[in-house]
């Protein structure tokens, strides 16, 4: 997994109804874009992540389309 600043984590629901949290990468902490990120999410909590399995990185030009 790589991001950089600027890239959206989405962390998928795990259970049936629950939703993605989605939230922006402001800070890469790792080399080369590696975990962990400091991720500041839509309702304003900030938290470092090393993202697991239940996460993807979507790339501004991605949200896009």
């Amino acid at each position: 997994m790589r991001a950089t600043e600027g890239d959206q984590l989405v962390q998928h629901g795990r259970i049936v109804g629950q939703h993605d949290k989605v939230g922006e990468i402001t800070q890469v902490l790792g080399e080369n874009g590696t975990p962990p990120y400091r991720v500041r999410f839509q309702d304003g909590h900030e938290a470092l992540m090393a993202p697991g399995p239940d996460c993807t990185v979507r790339h501004p030009s991605e949200a896009d389309h």
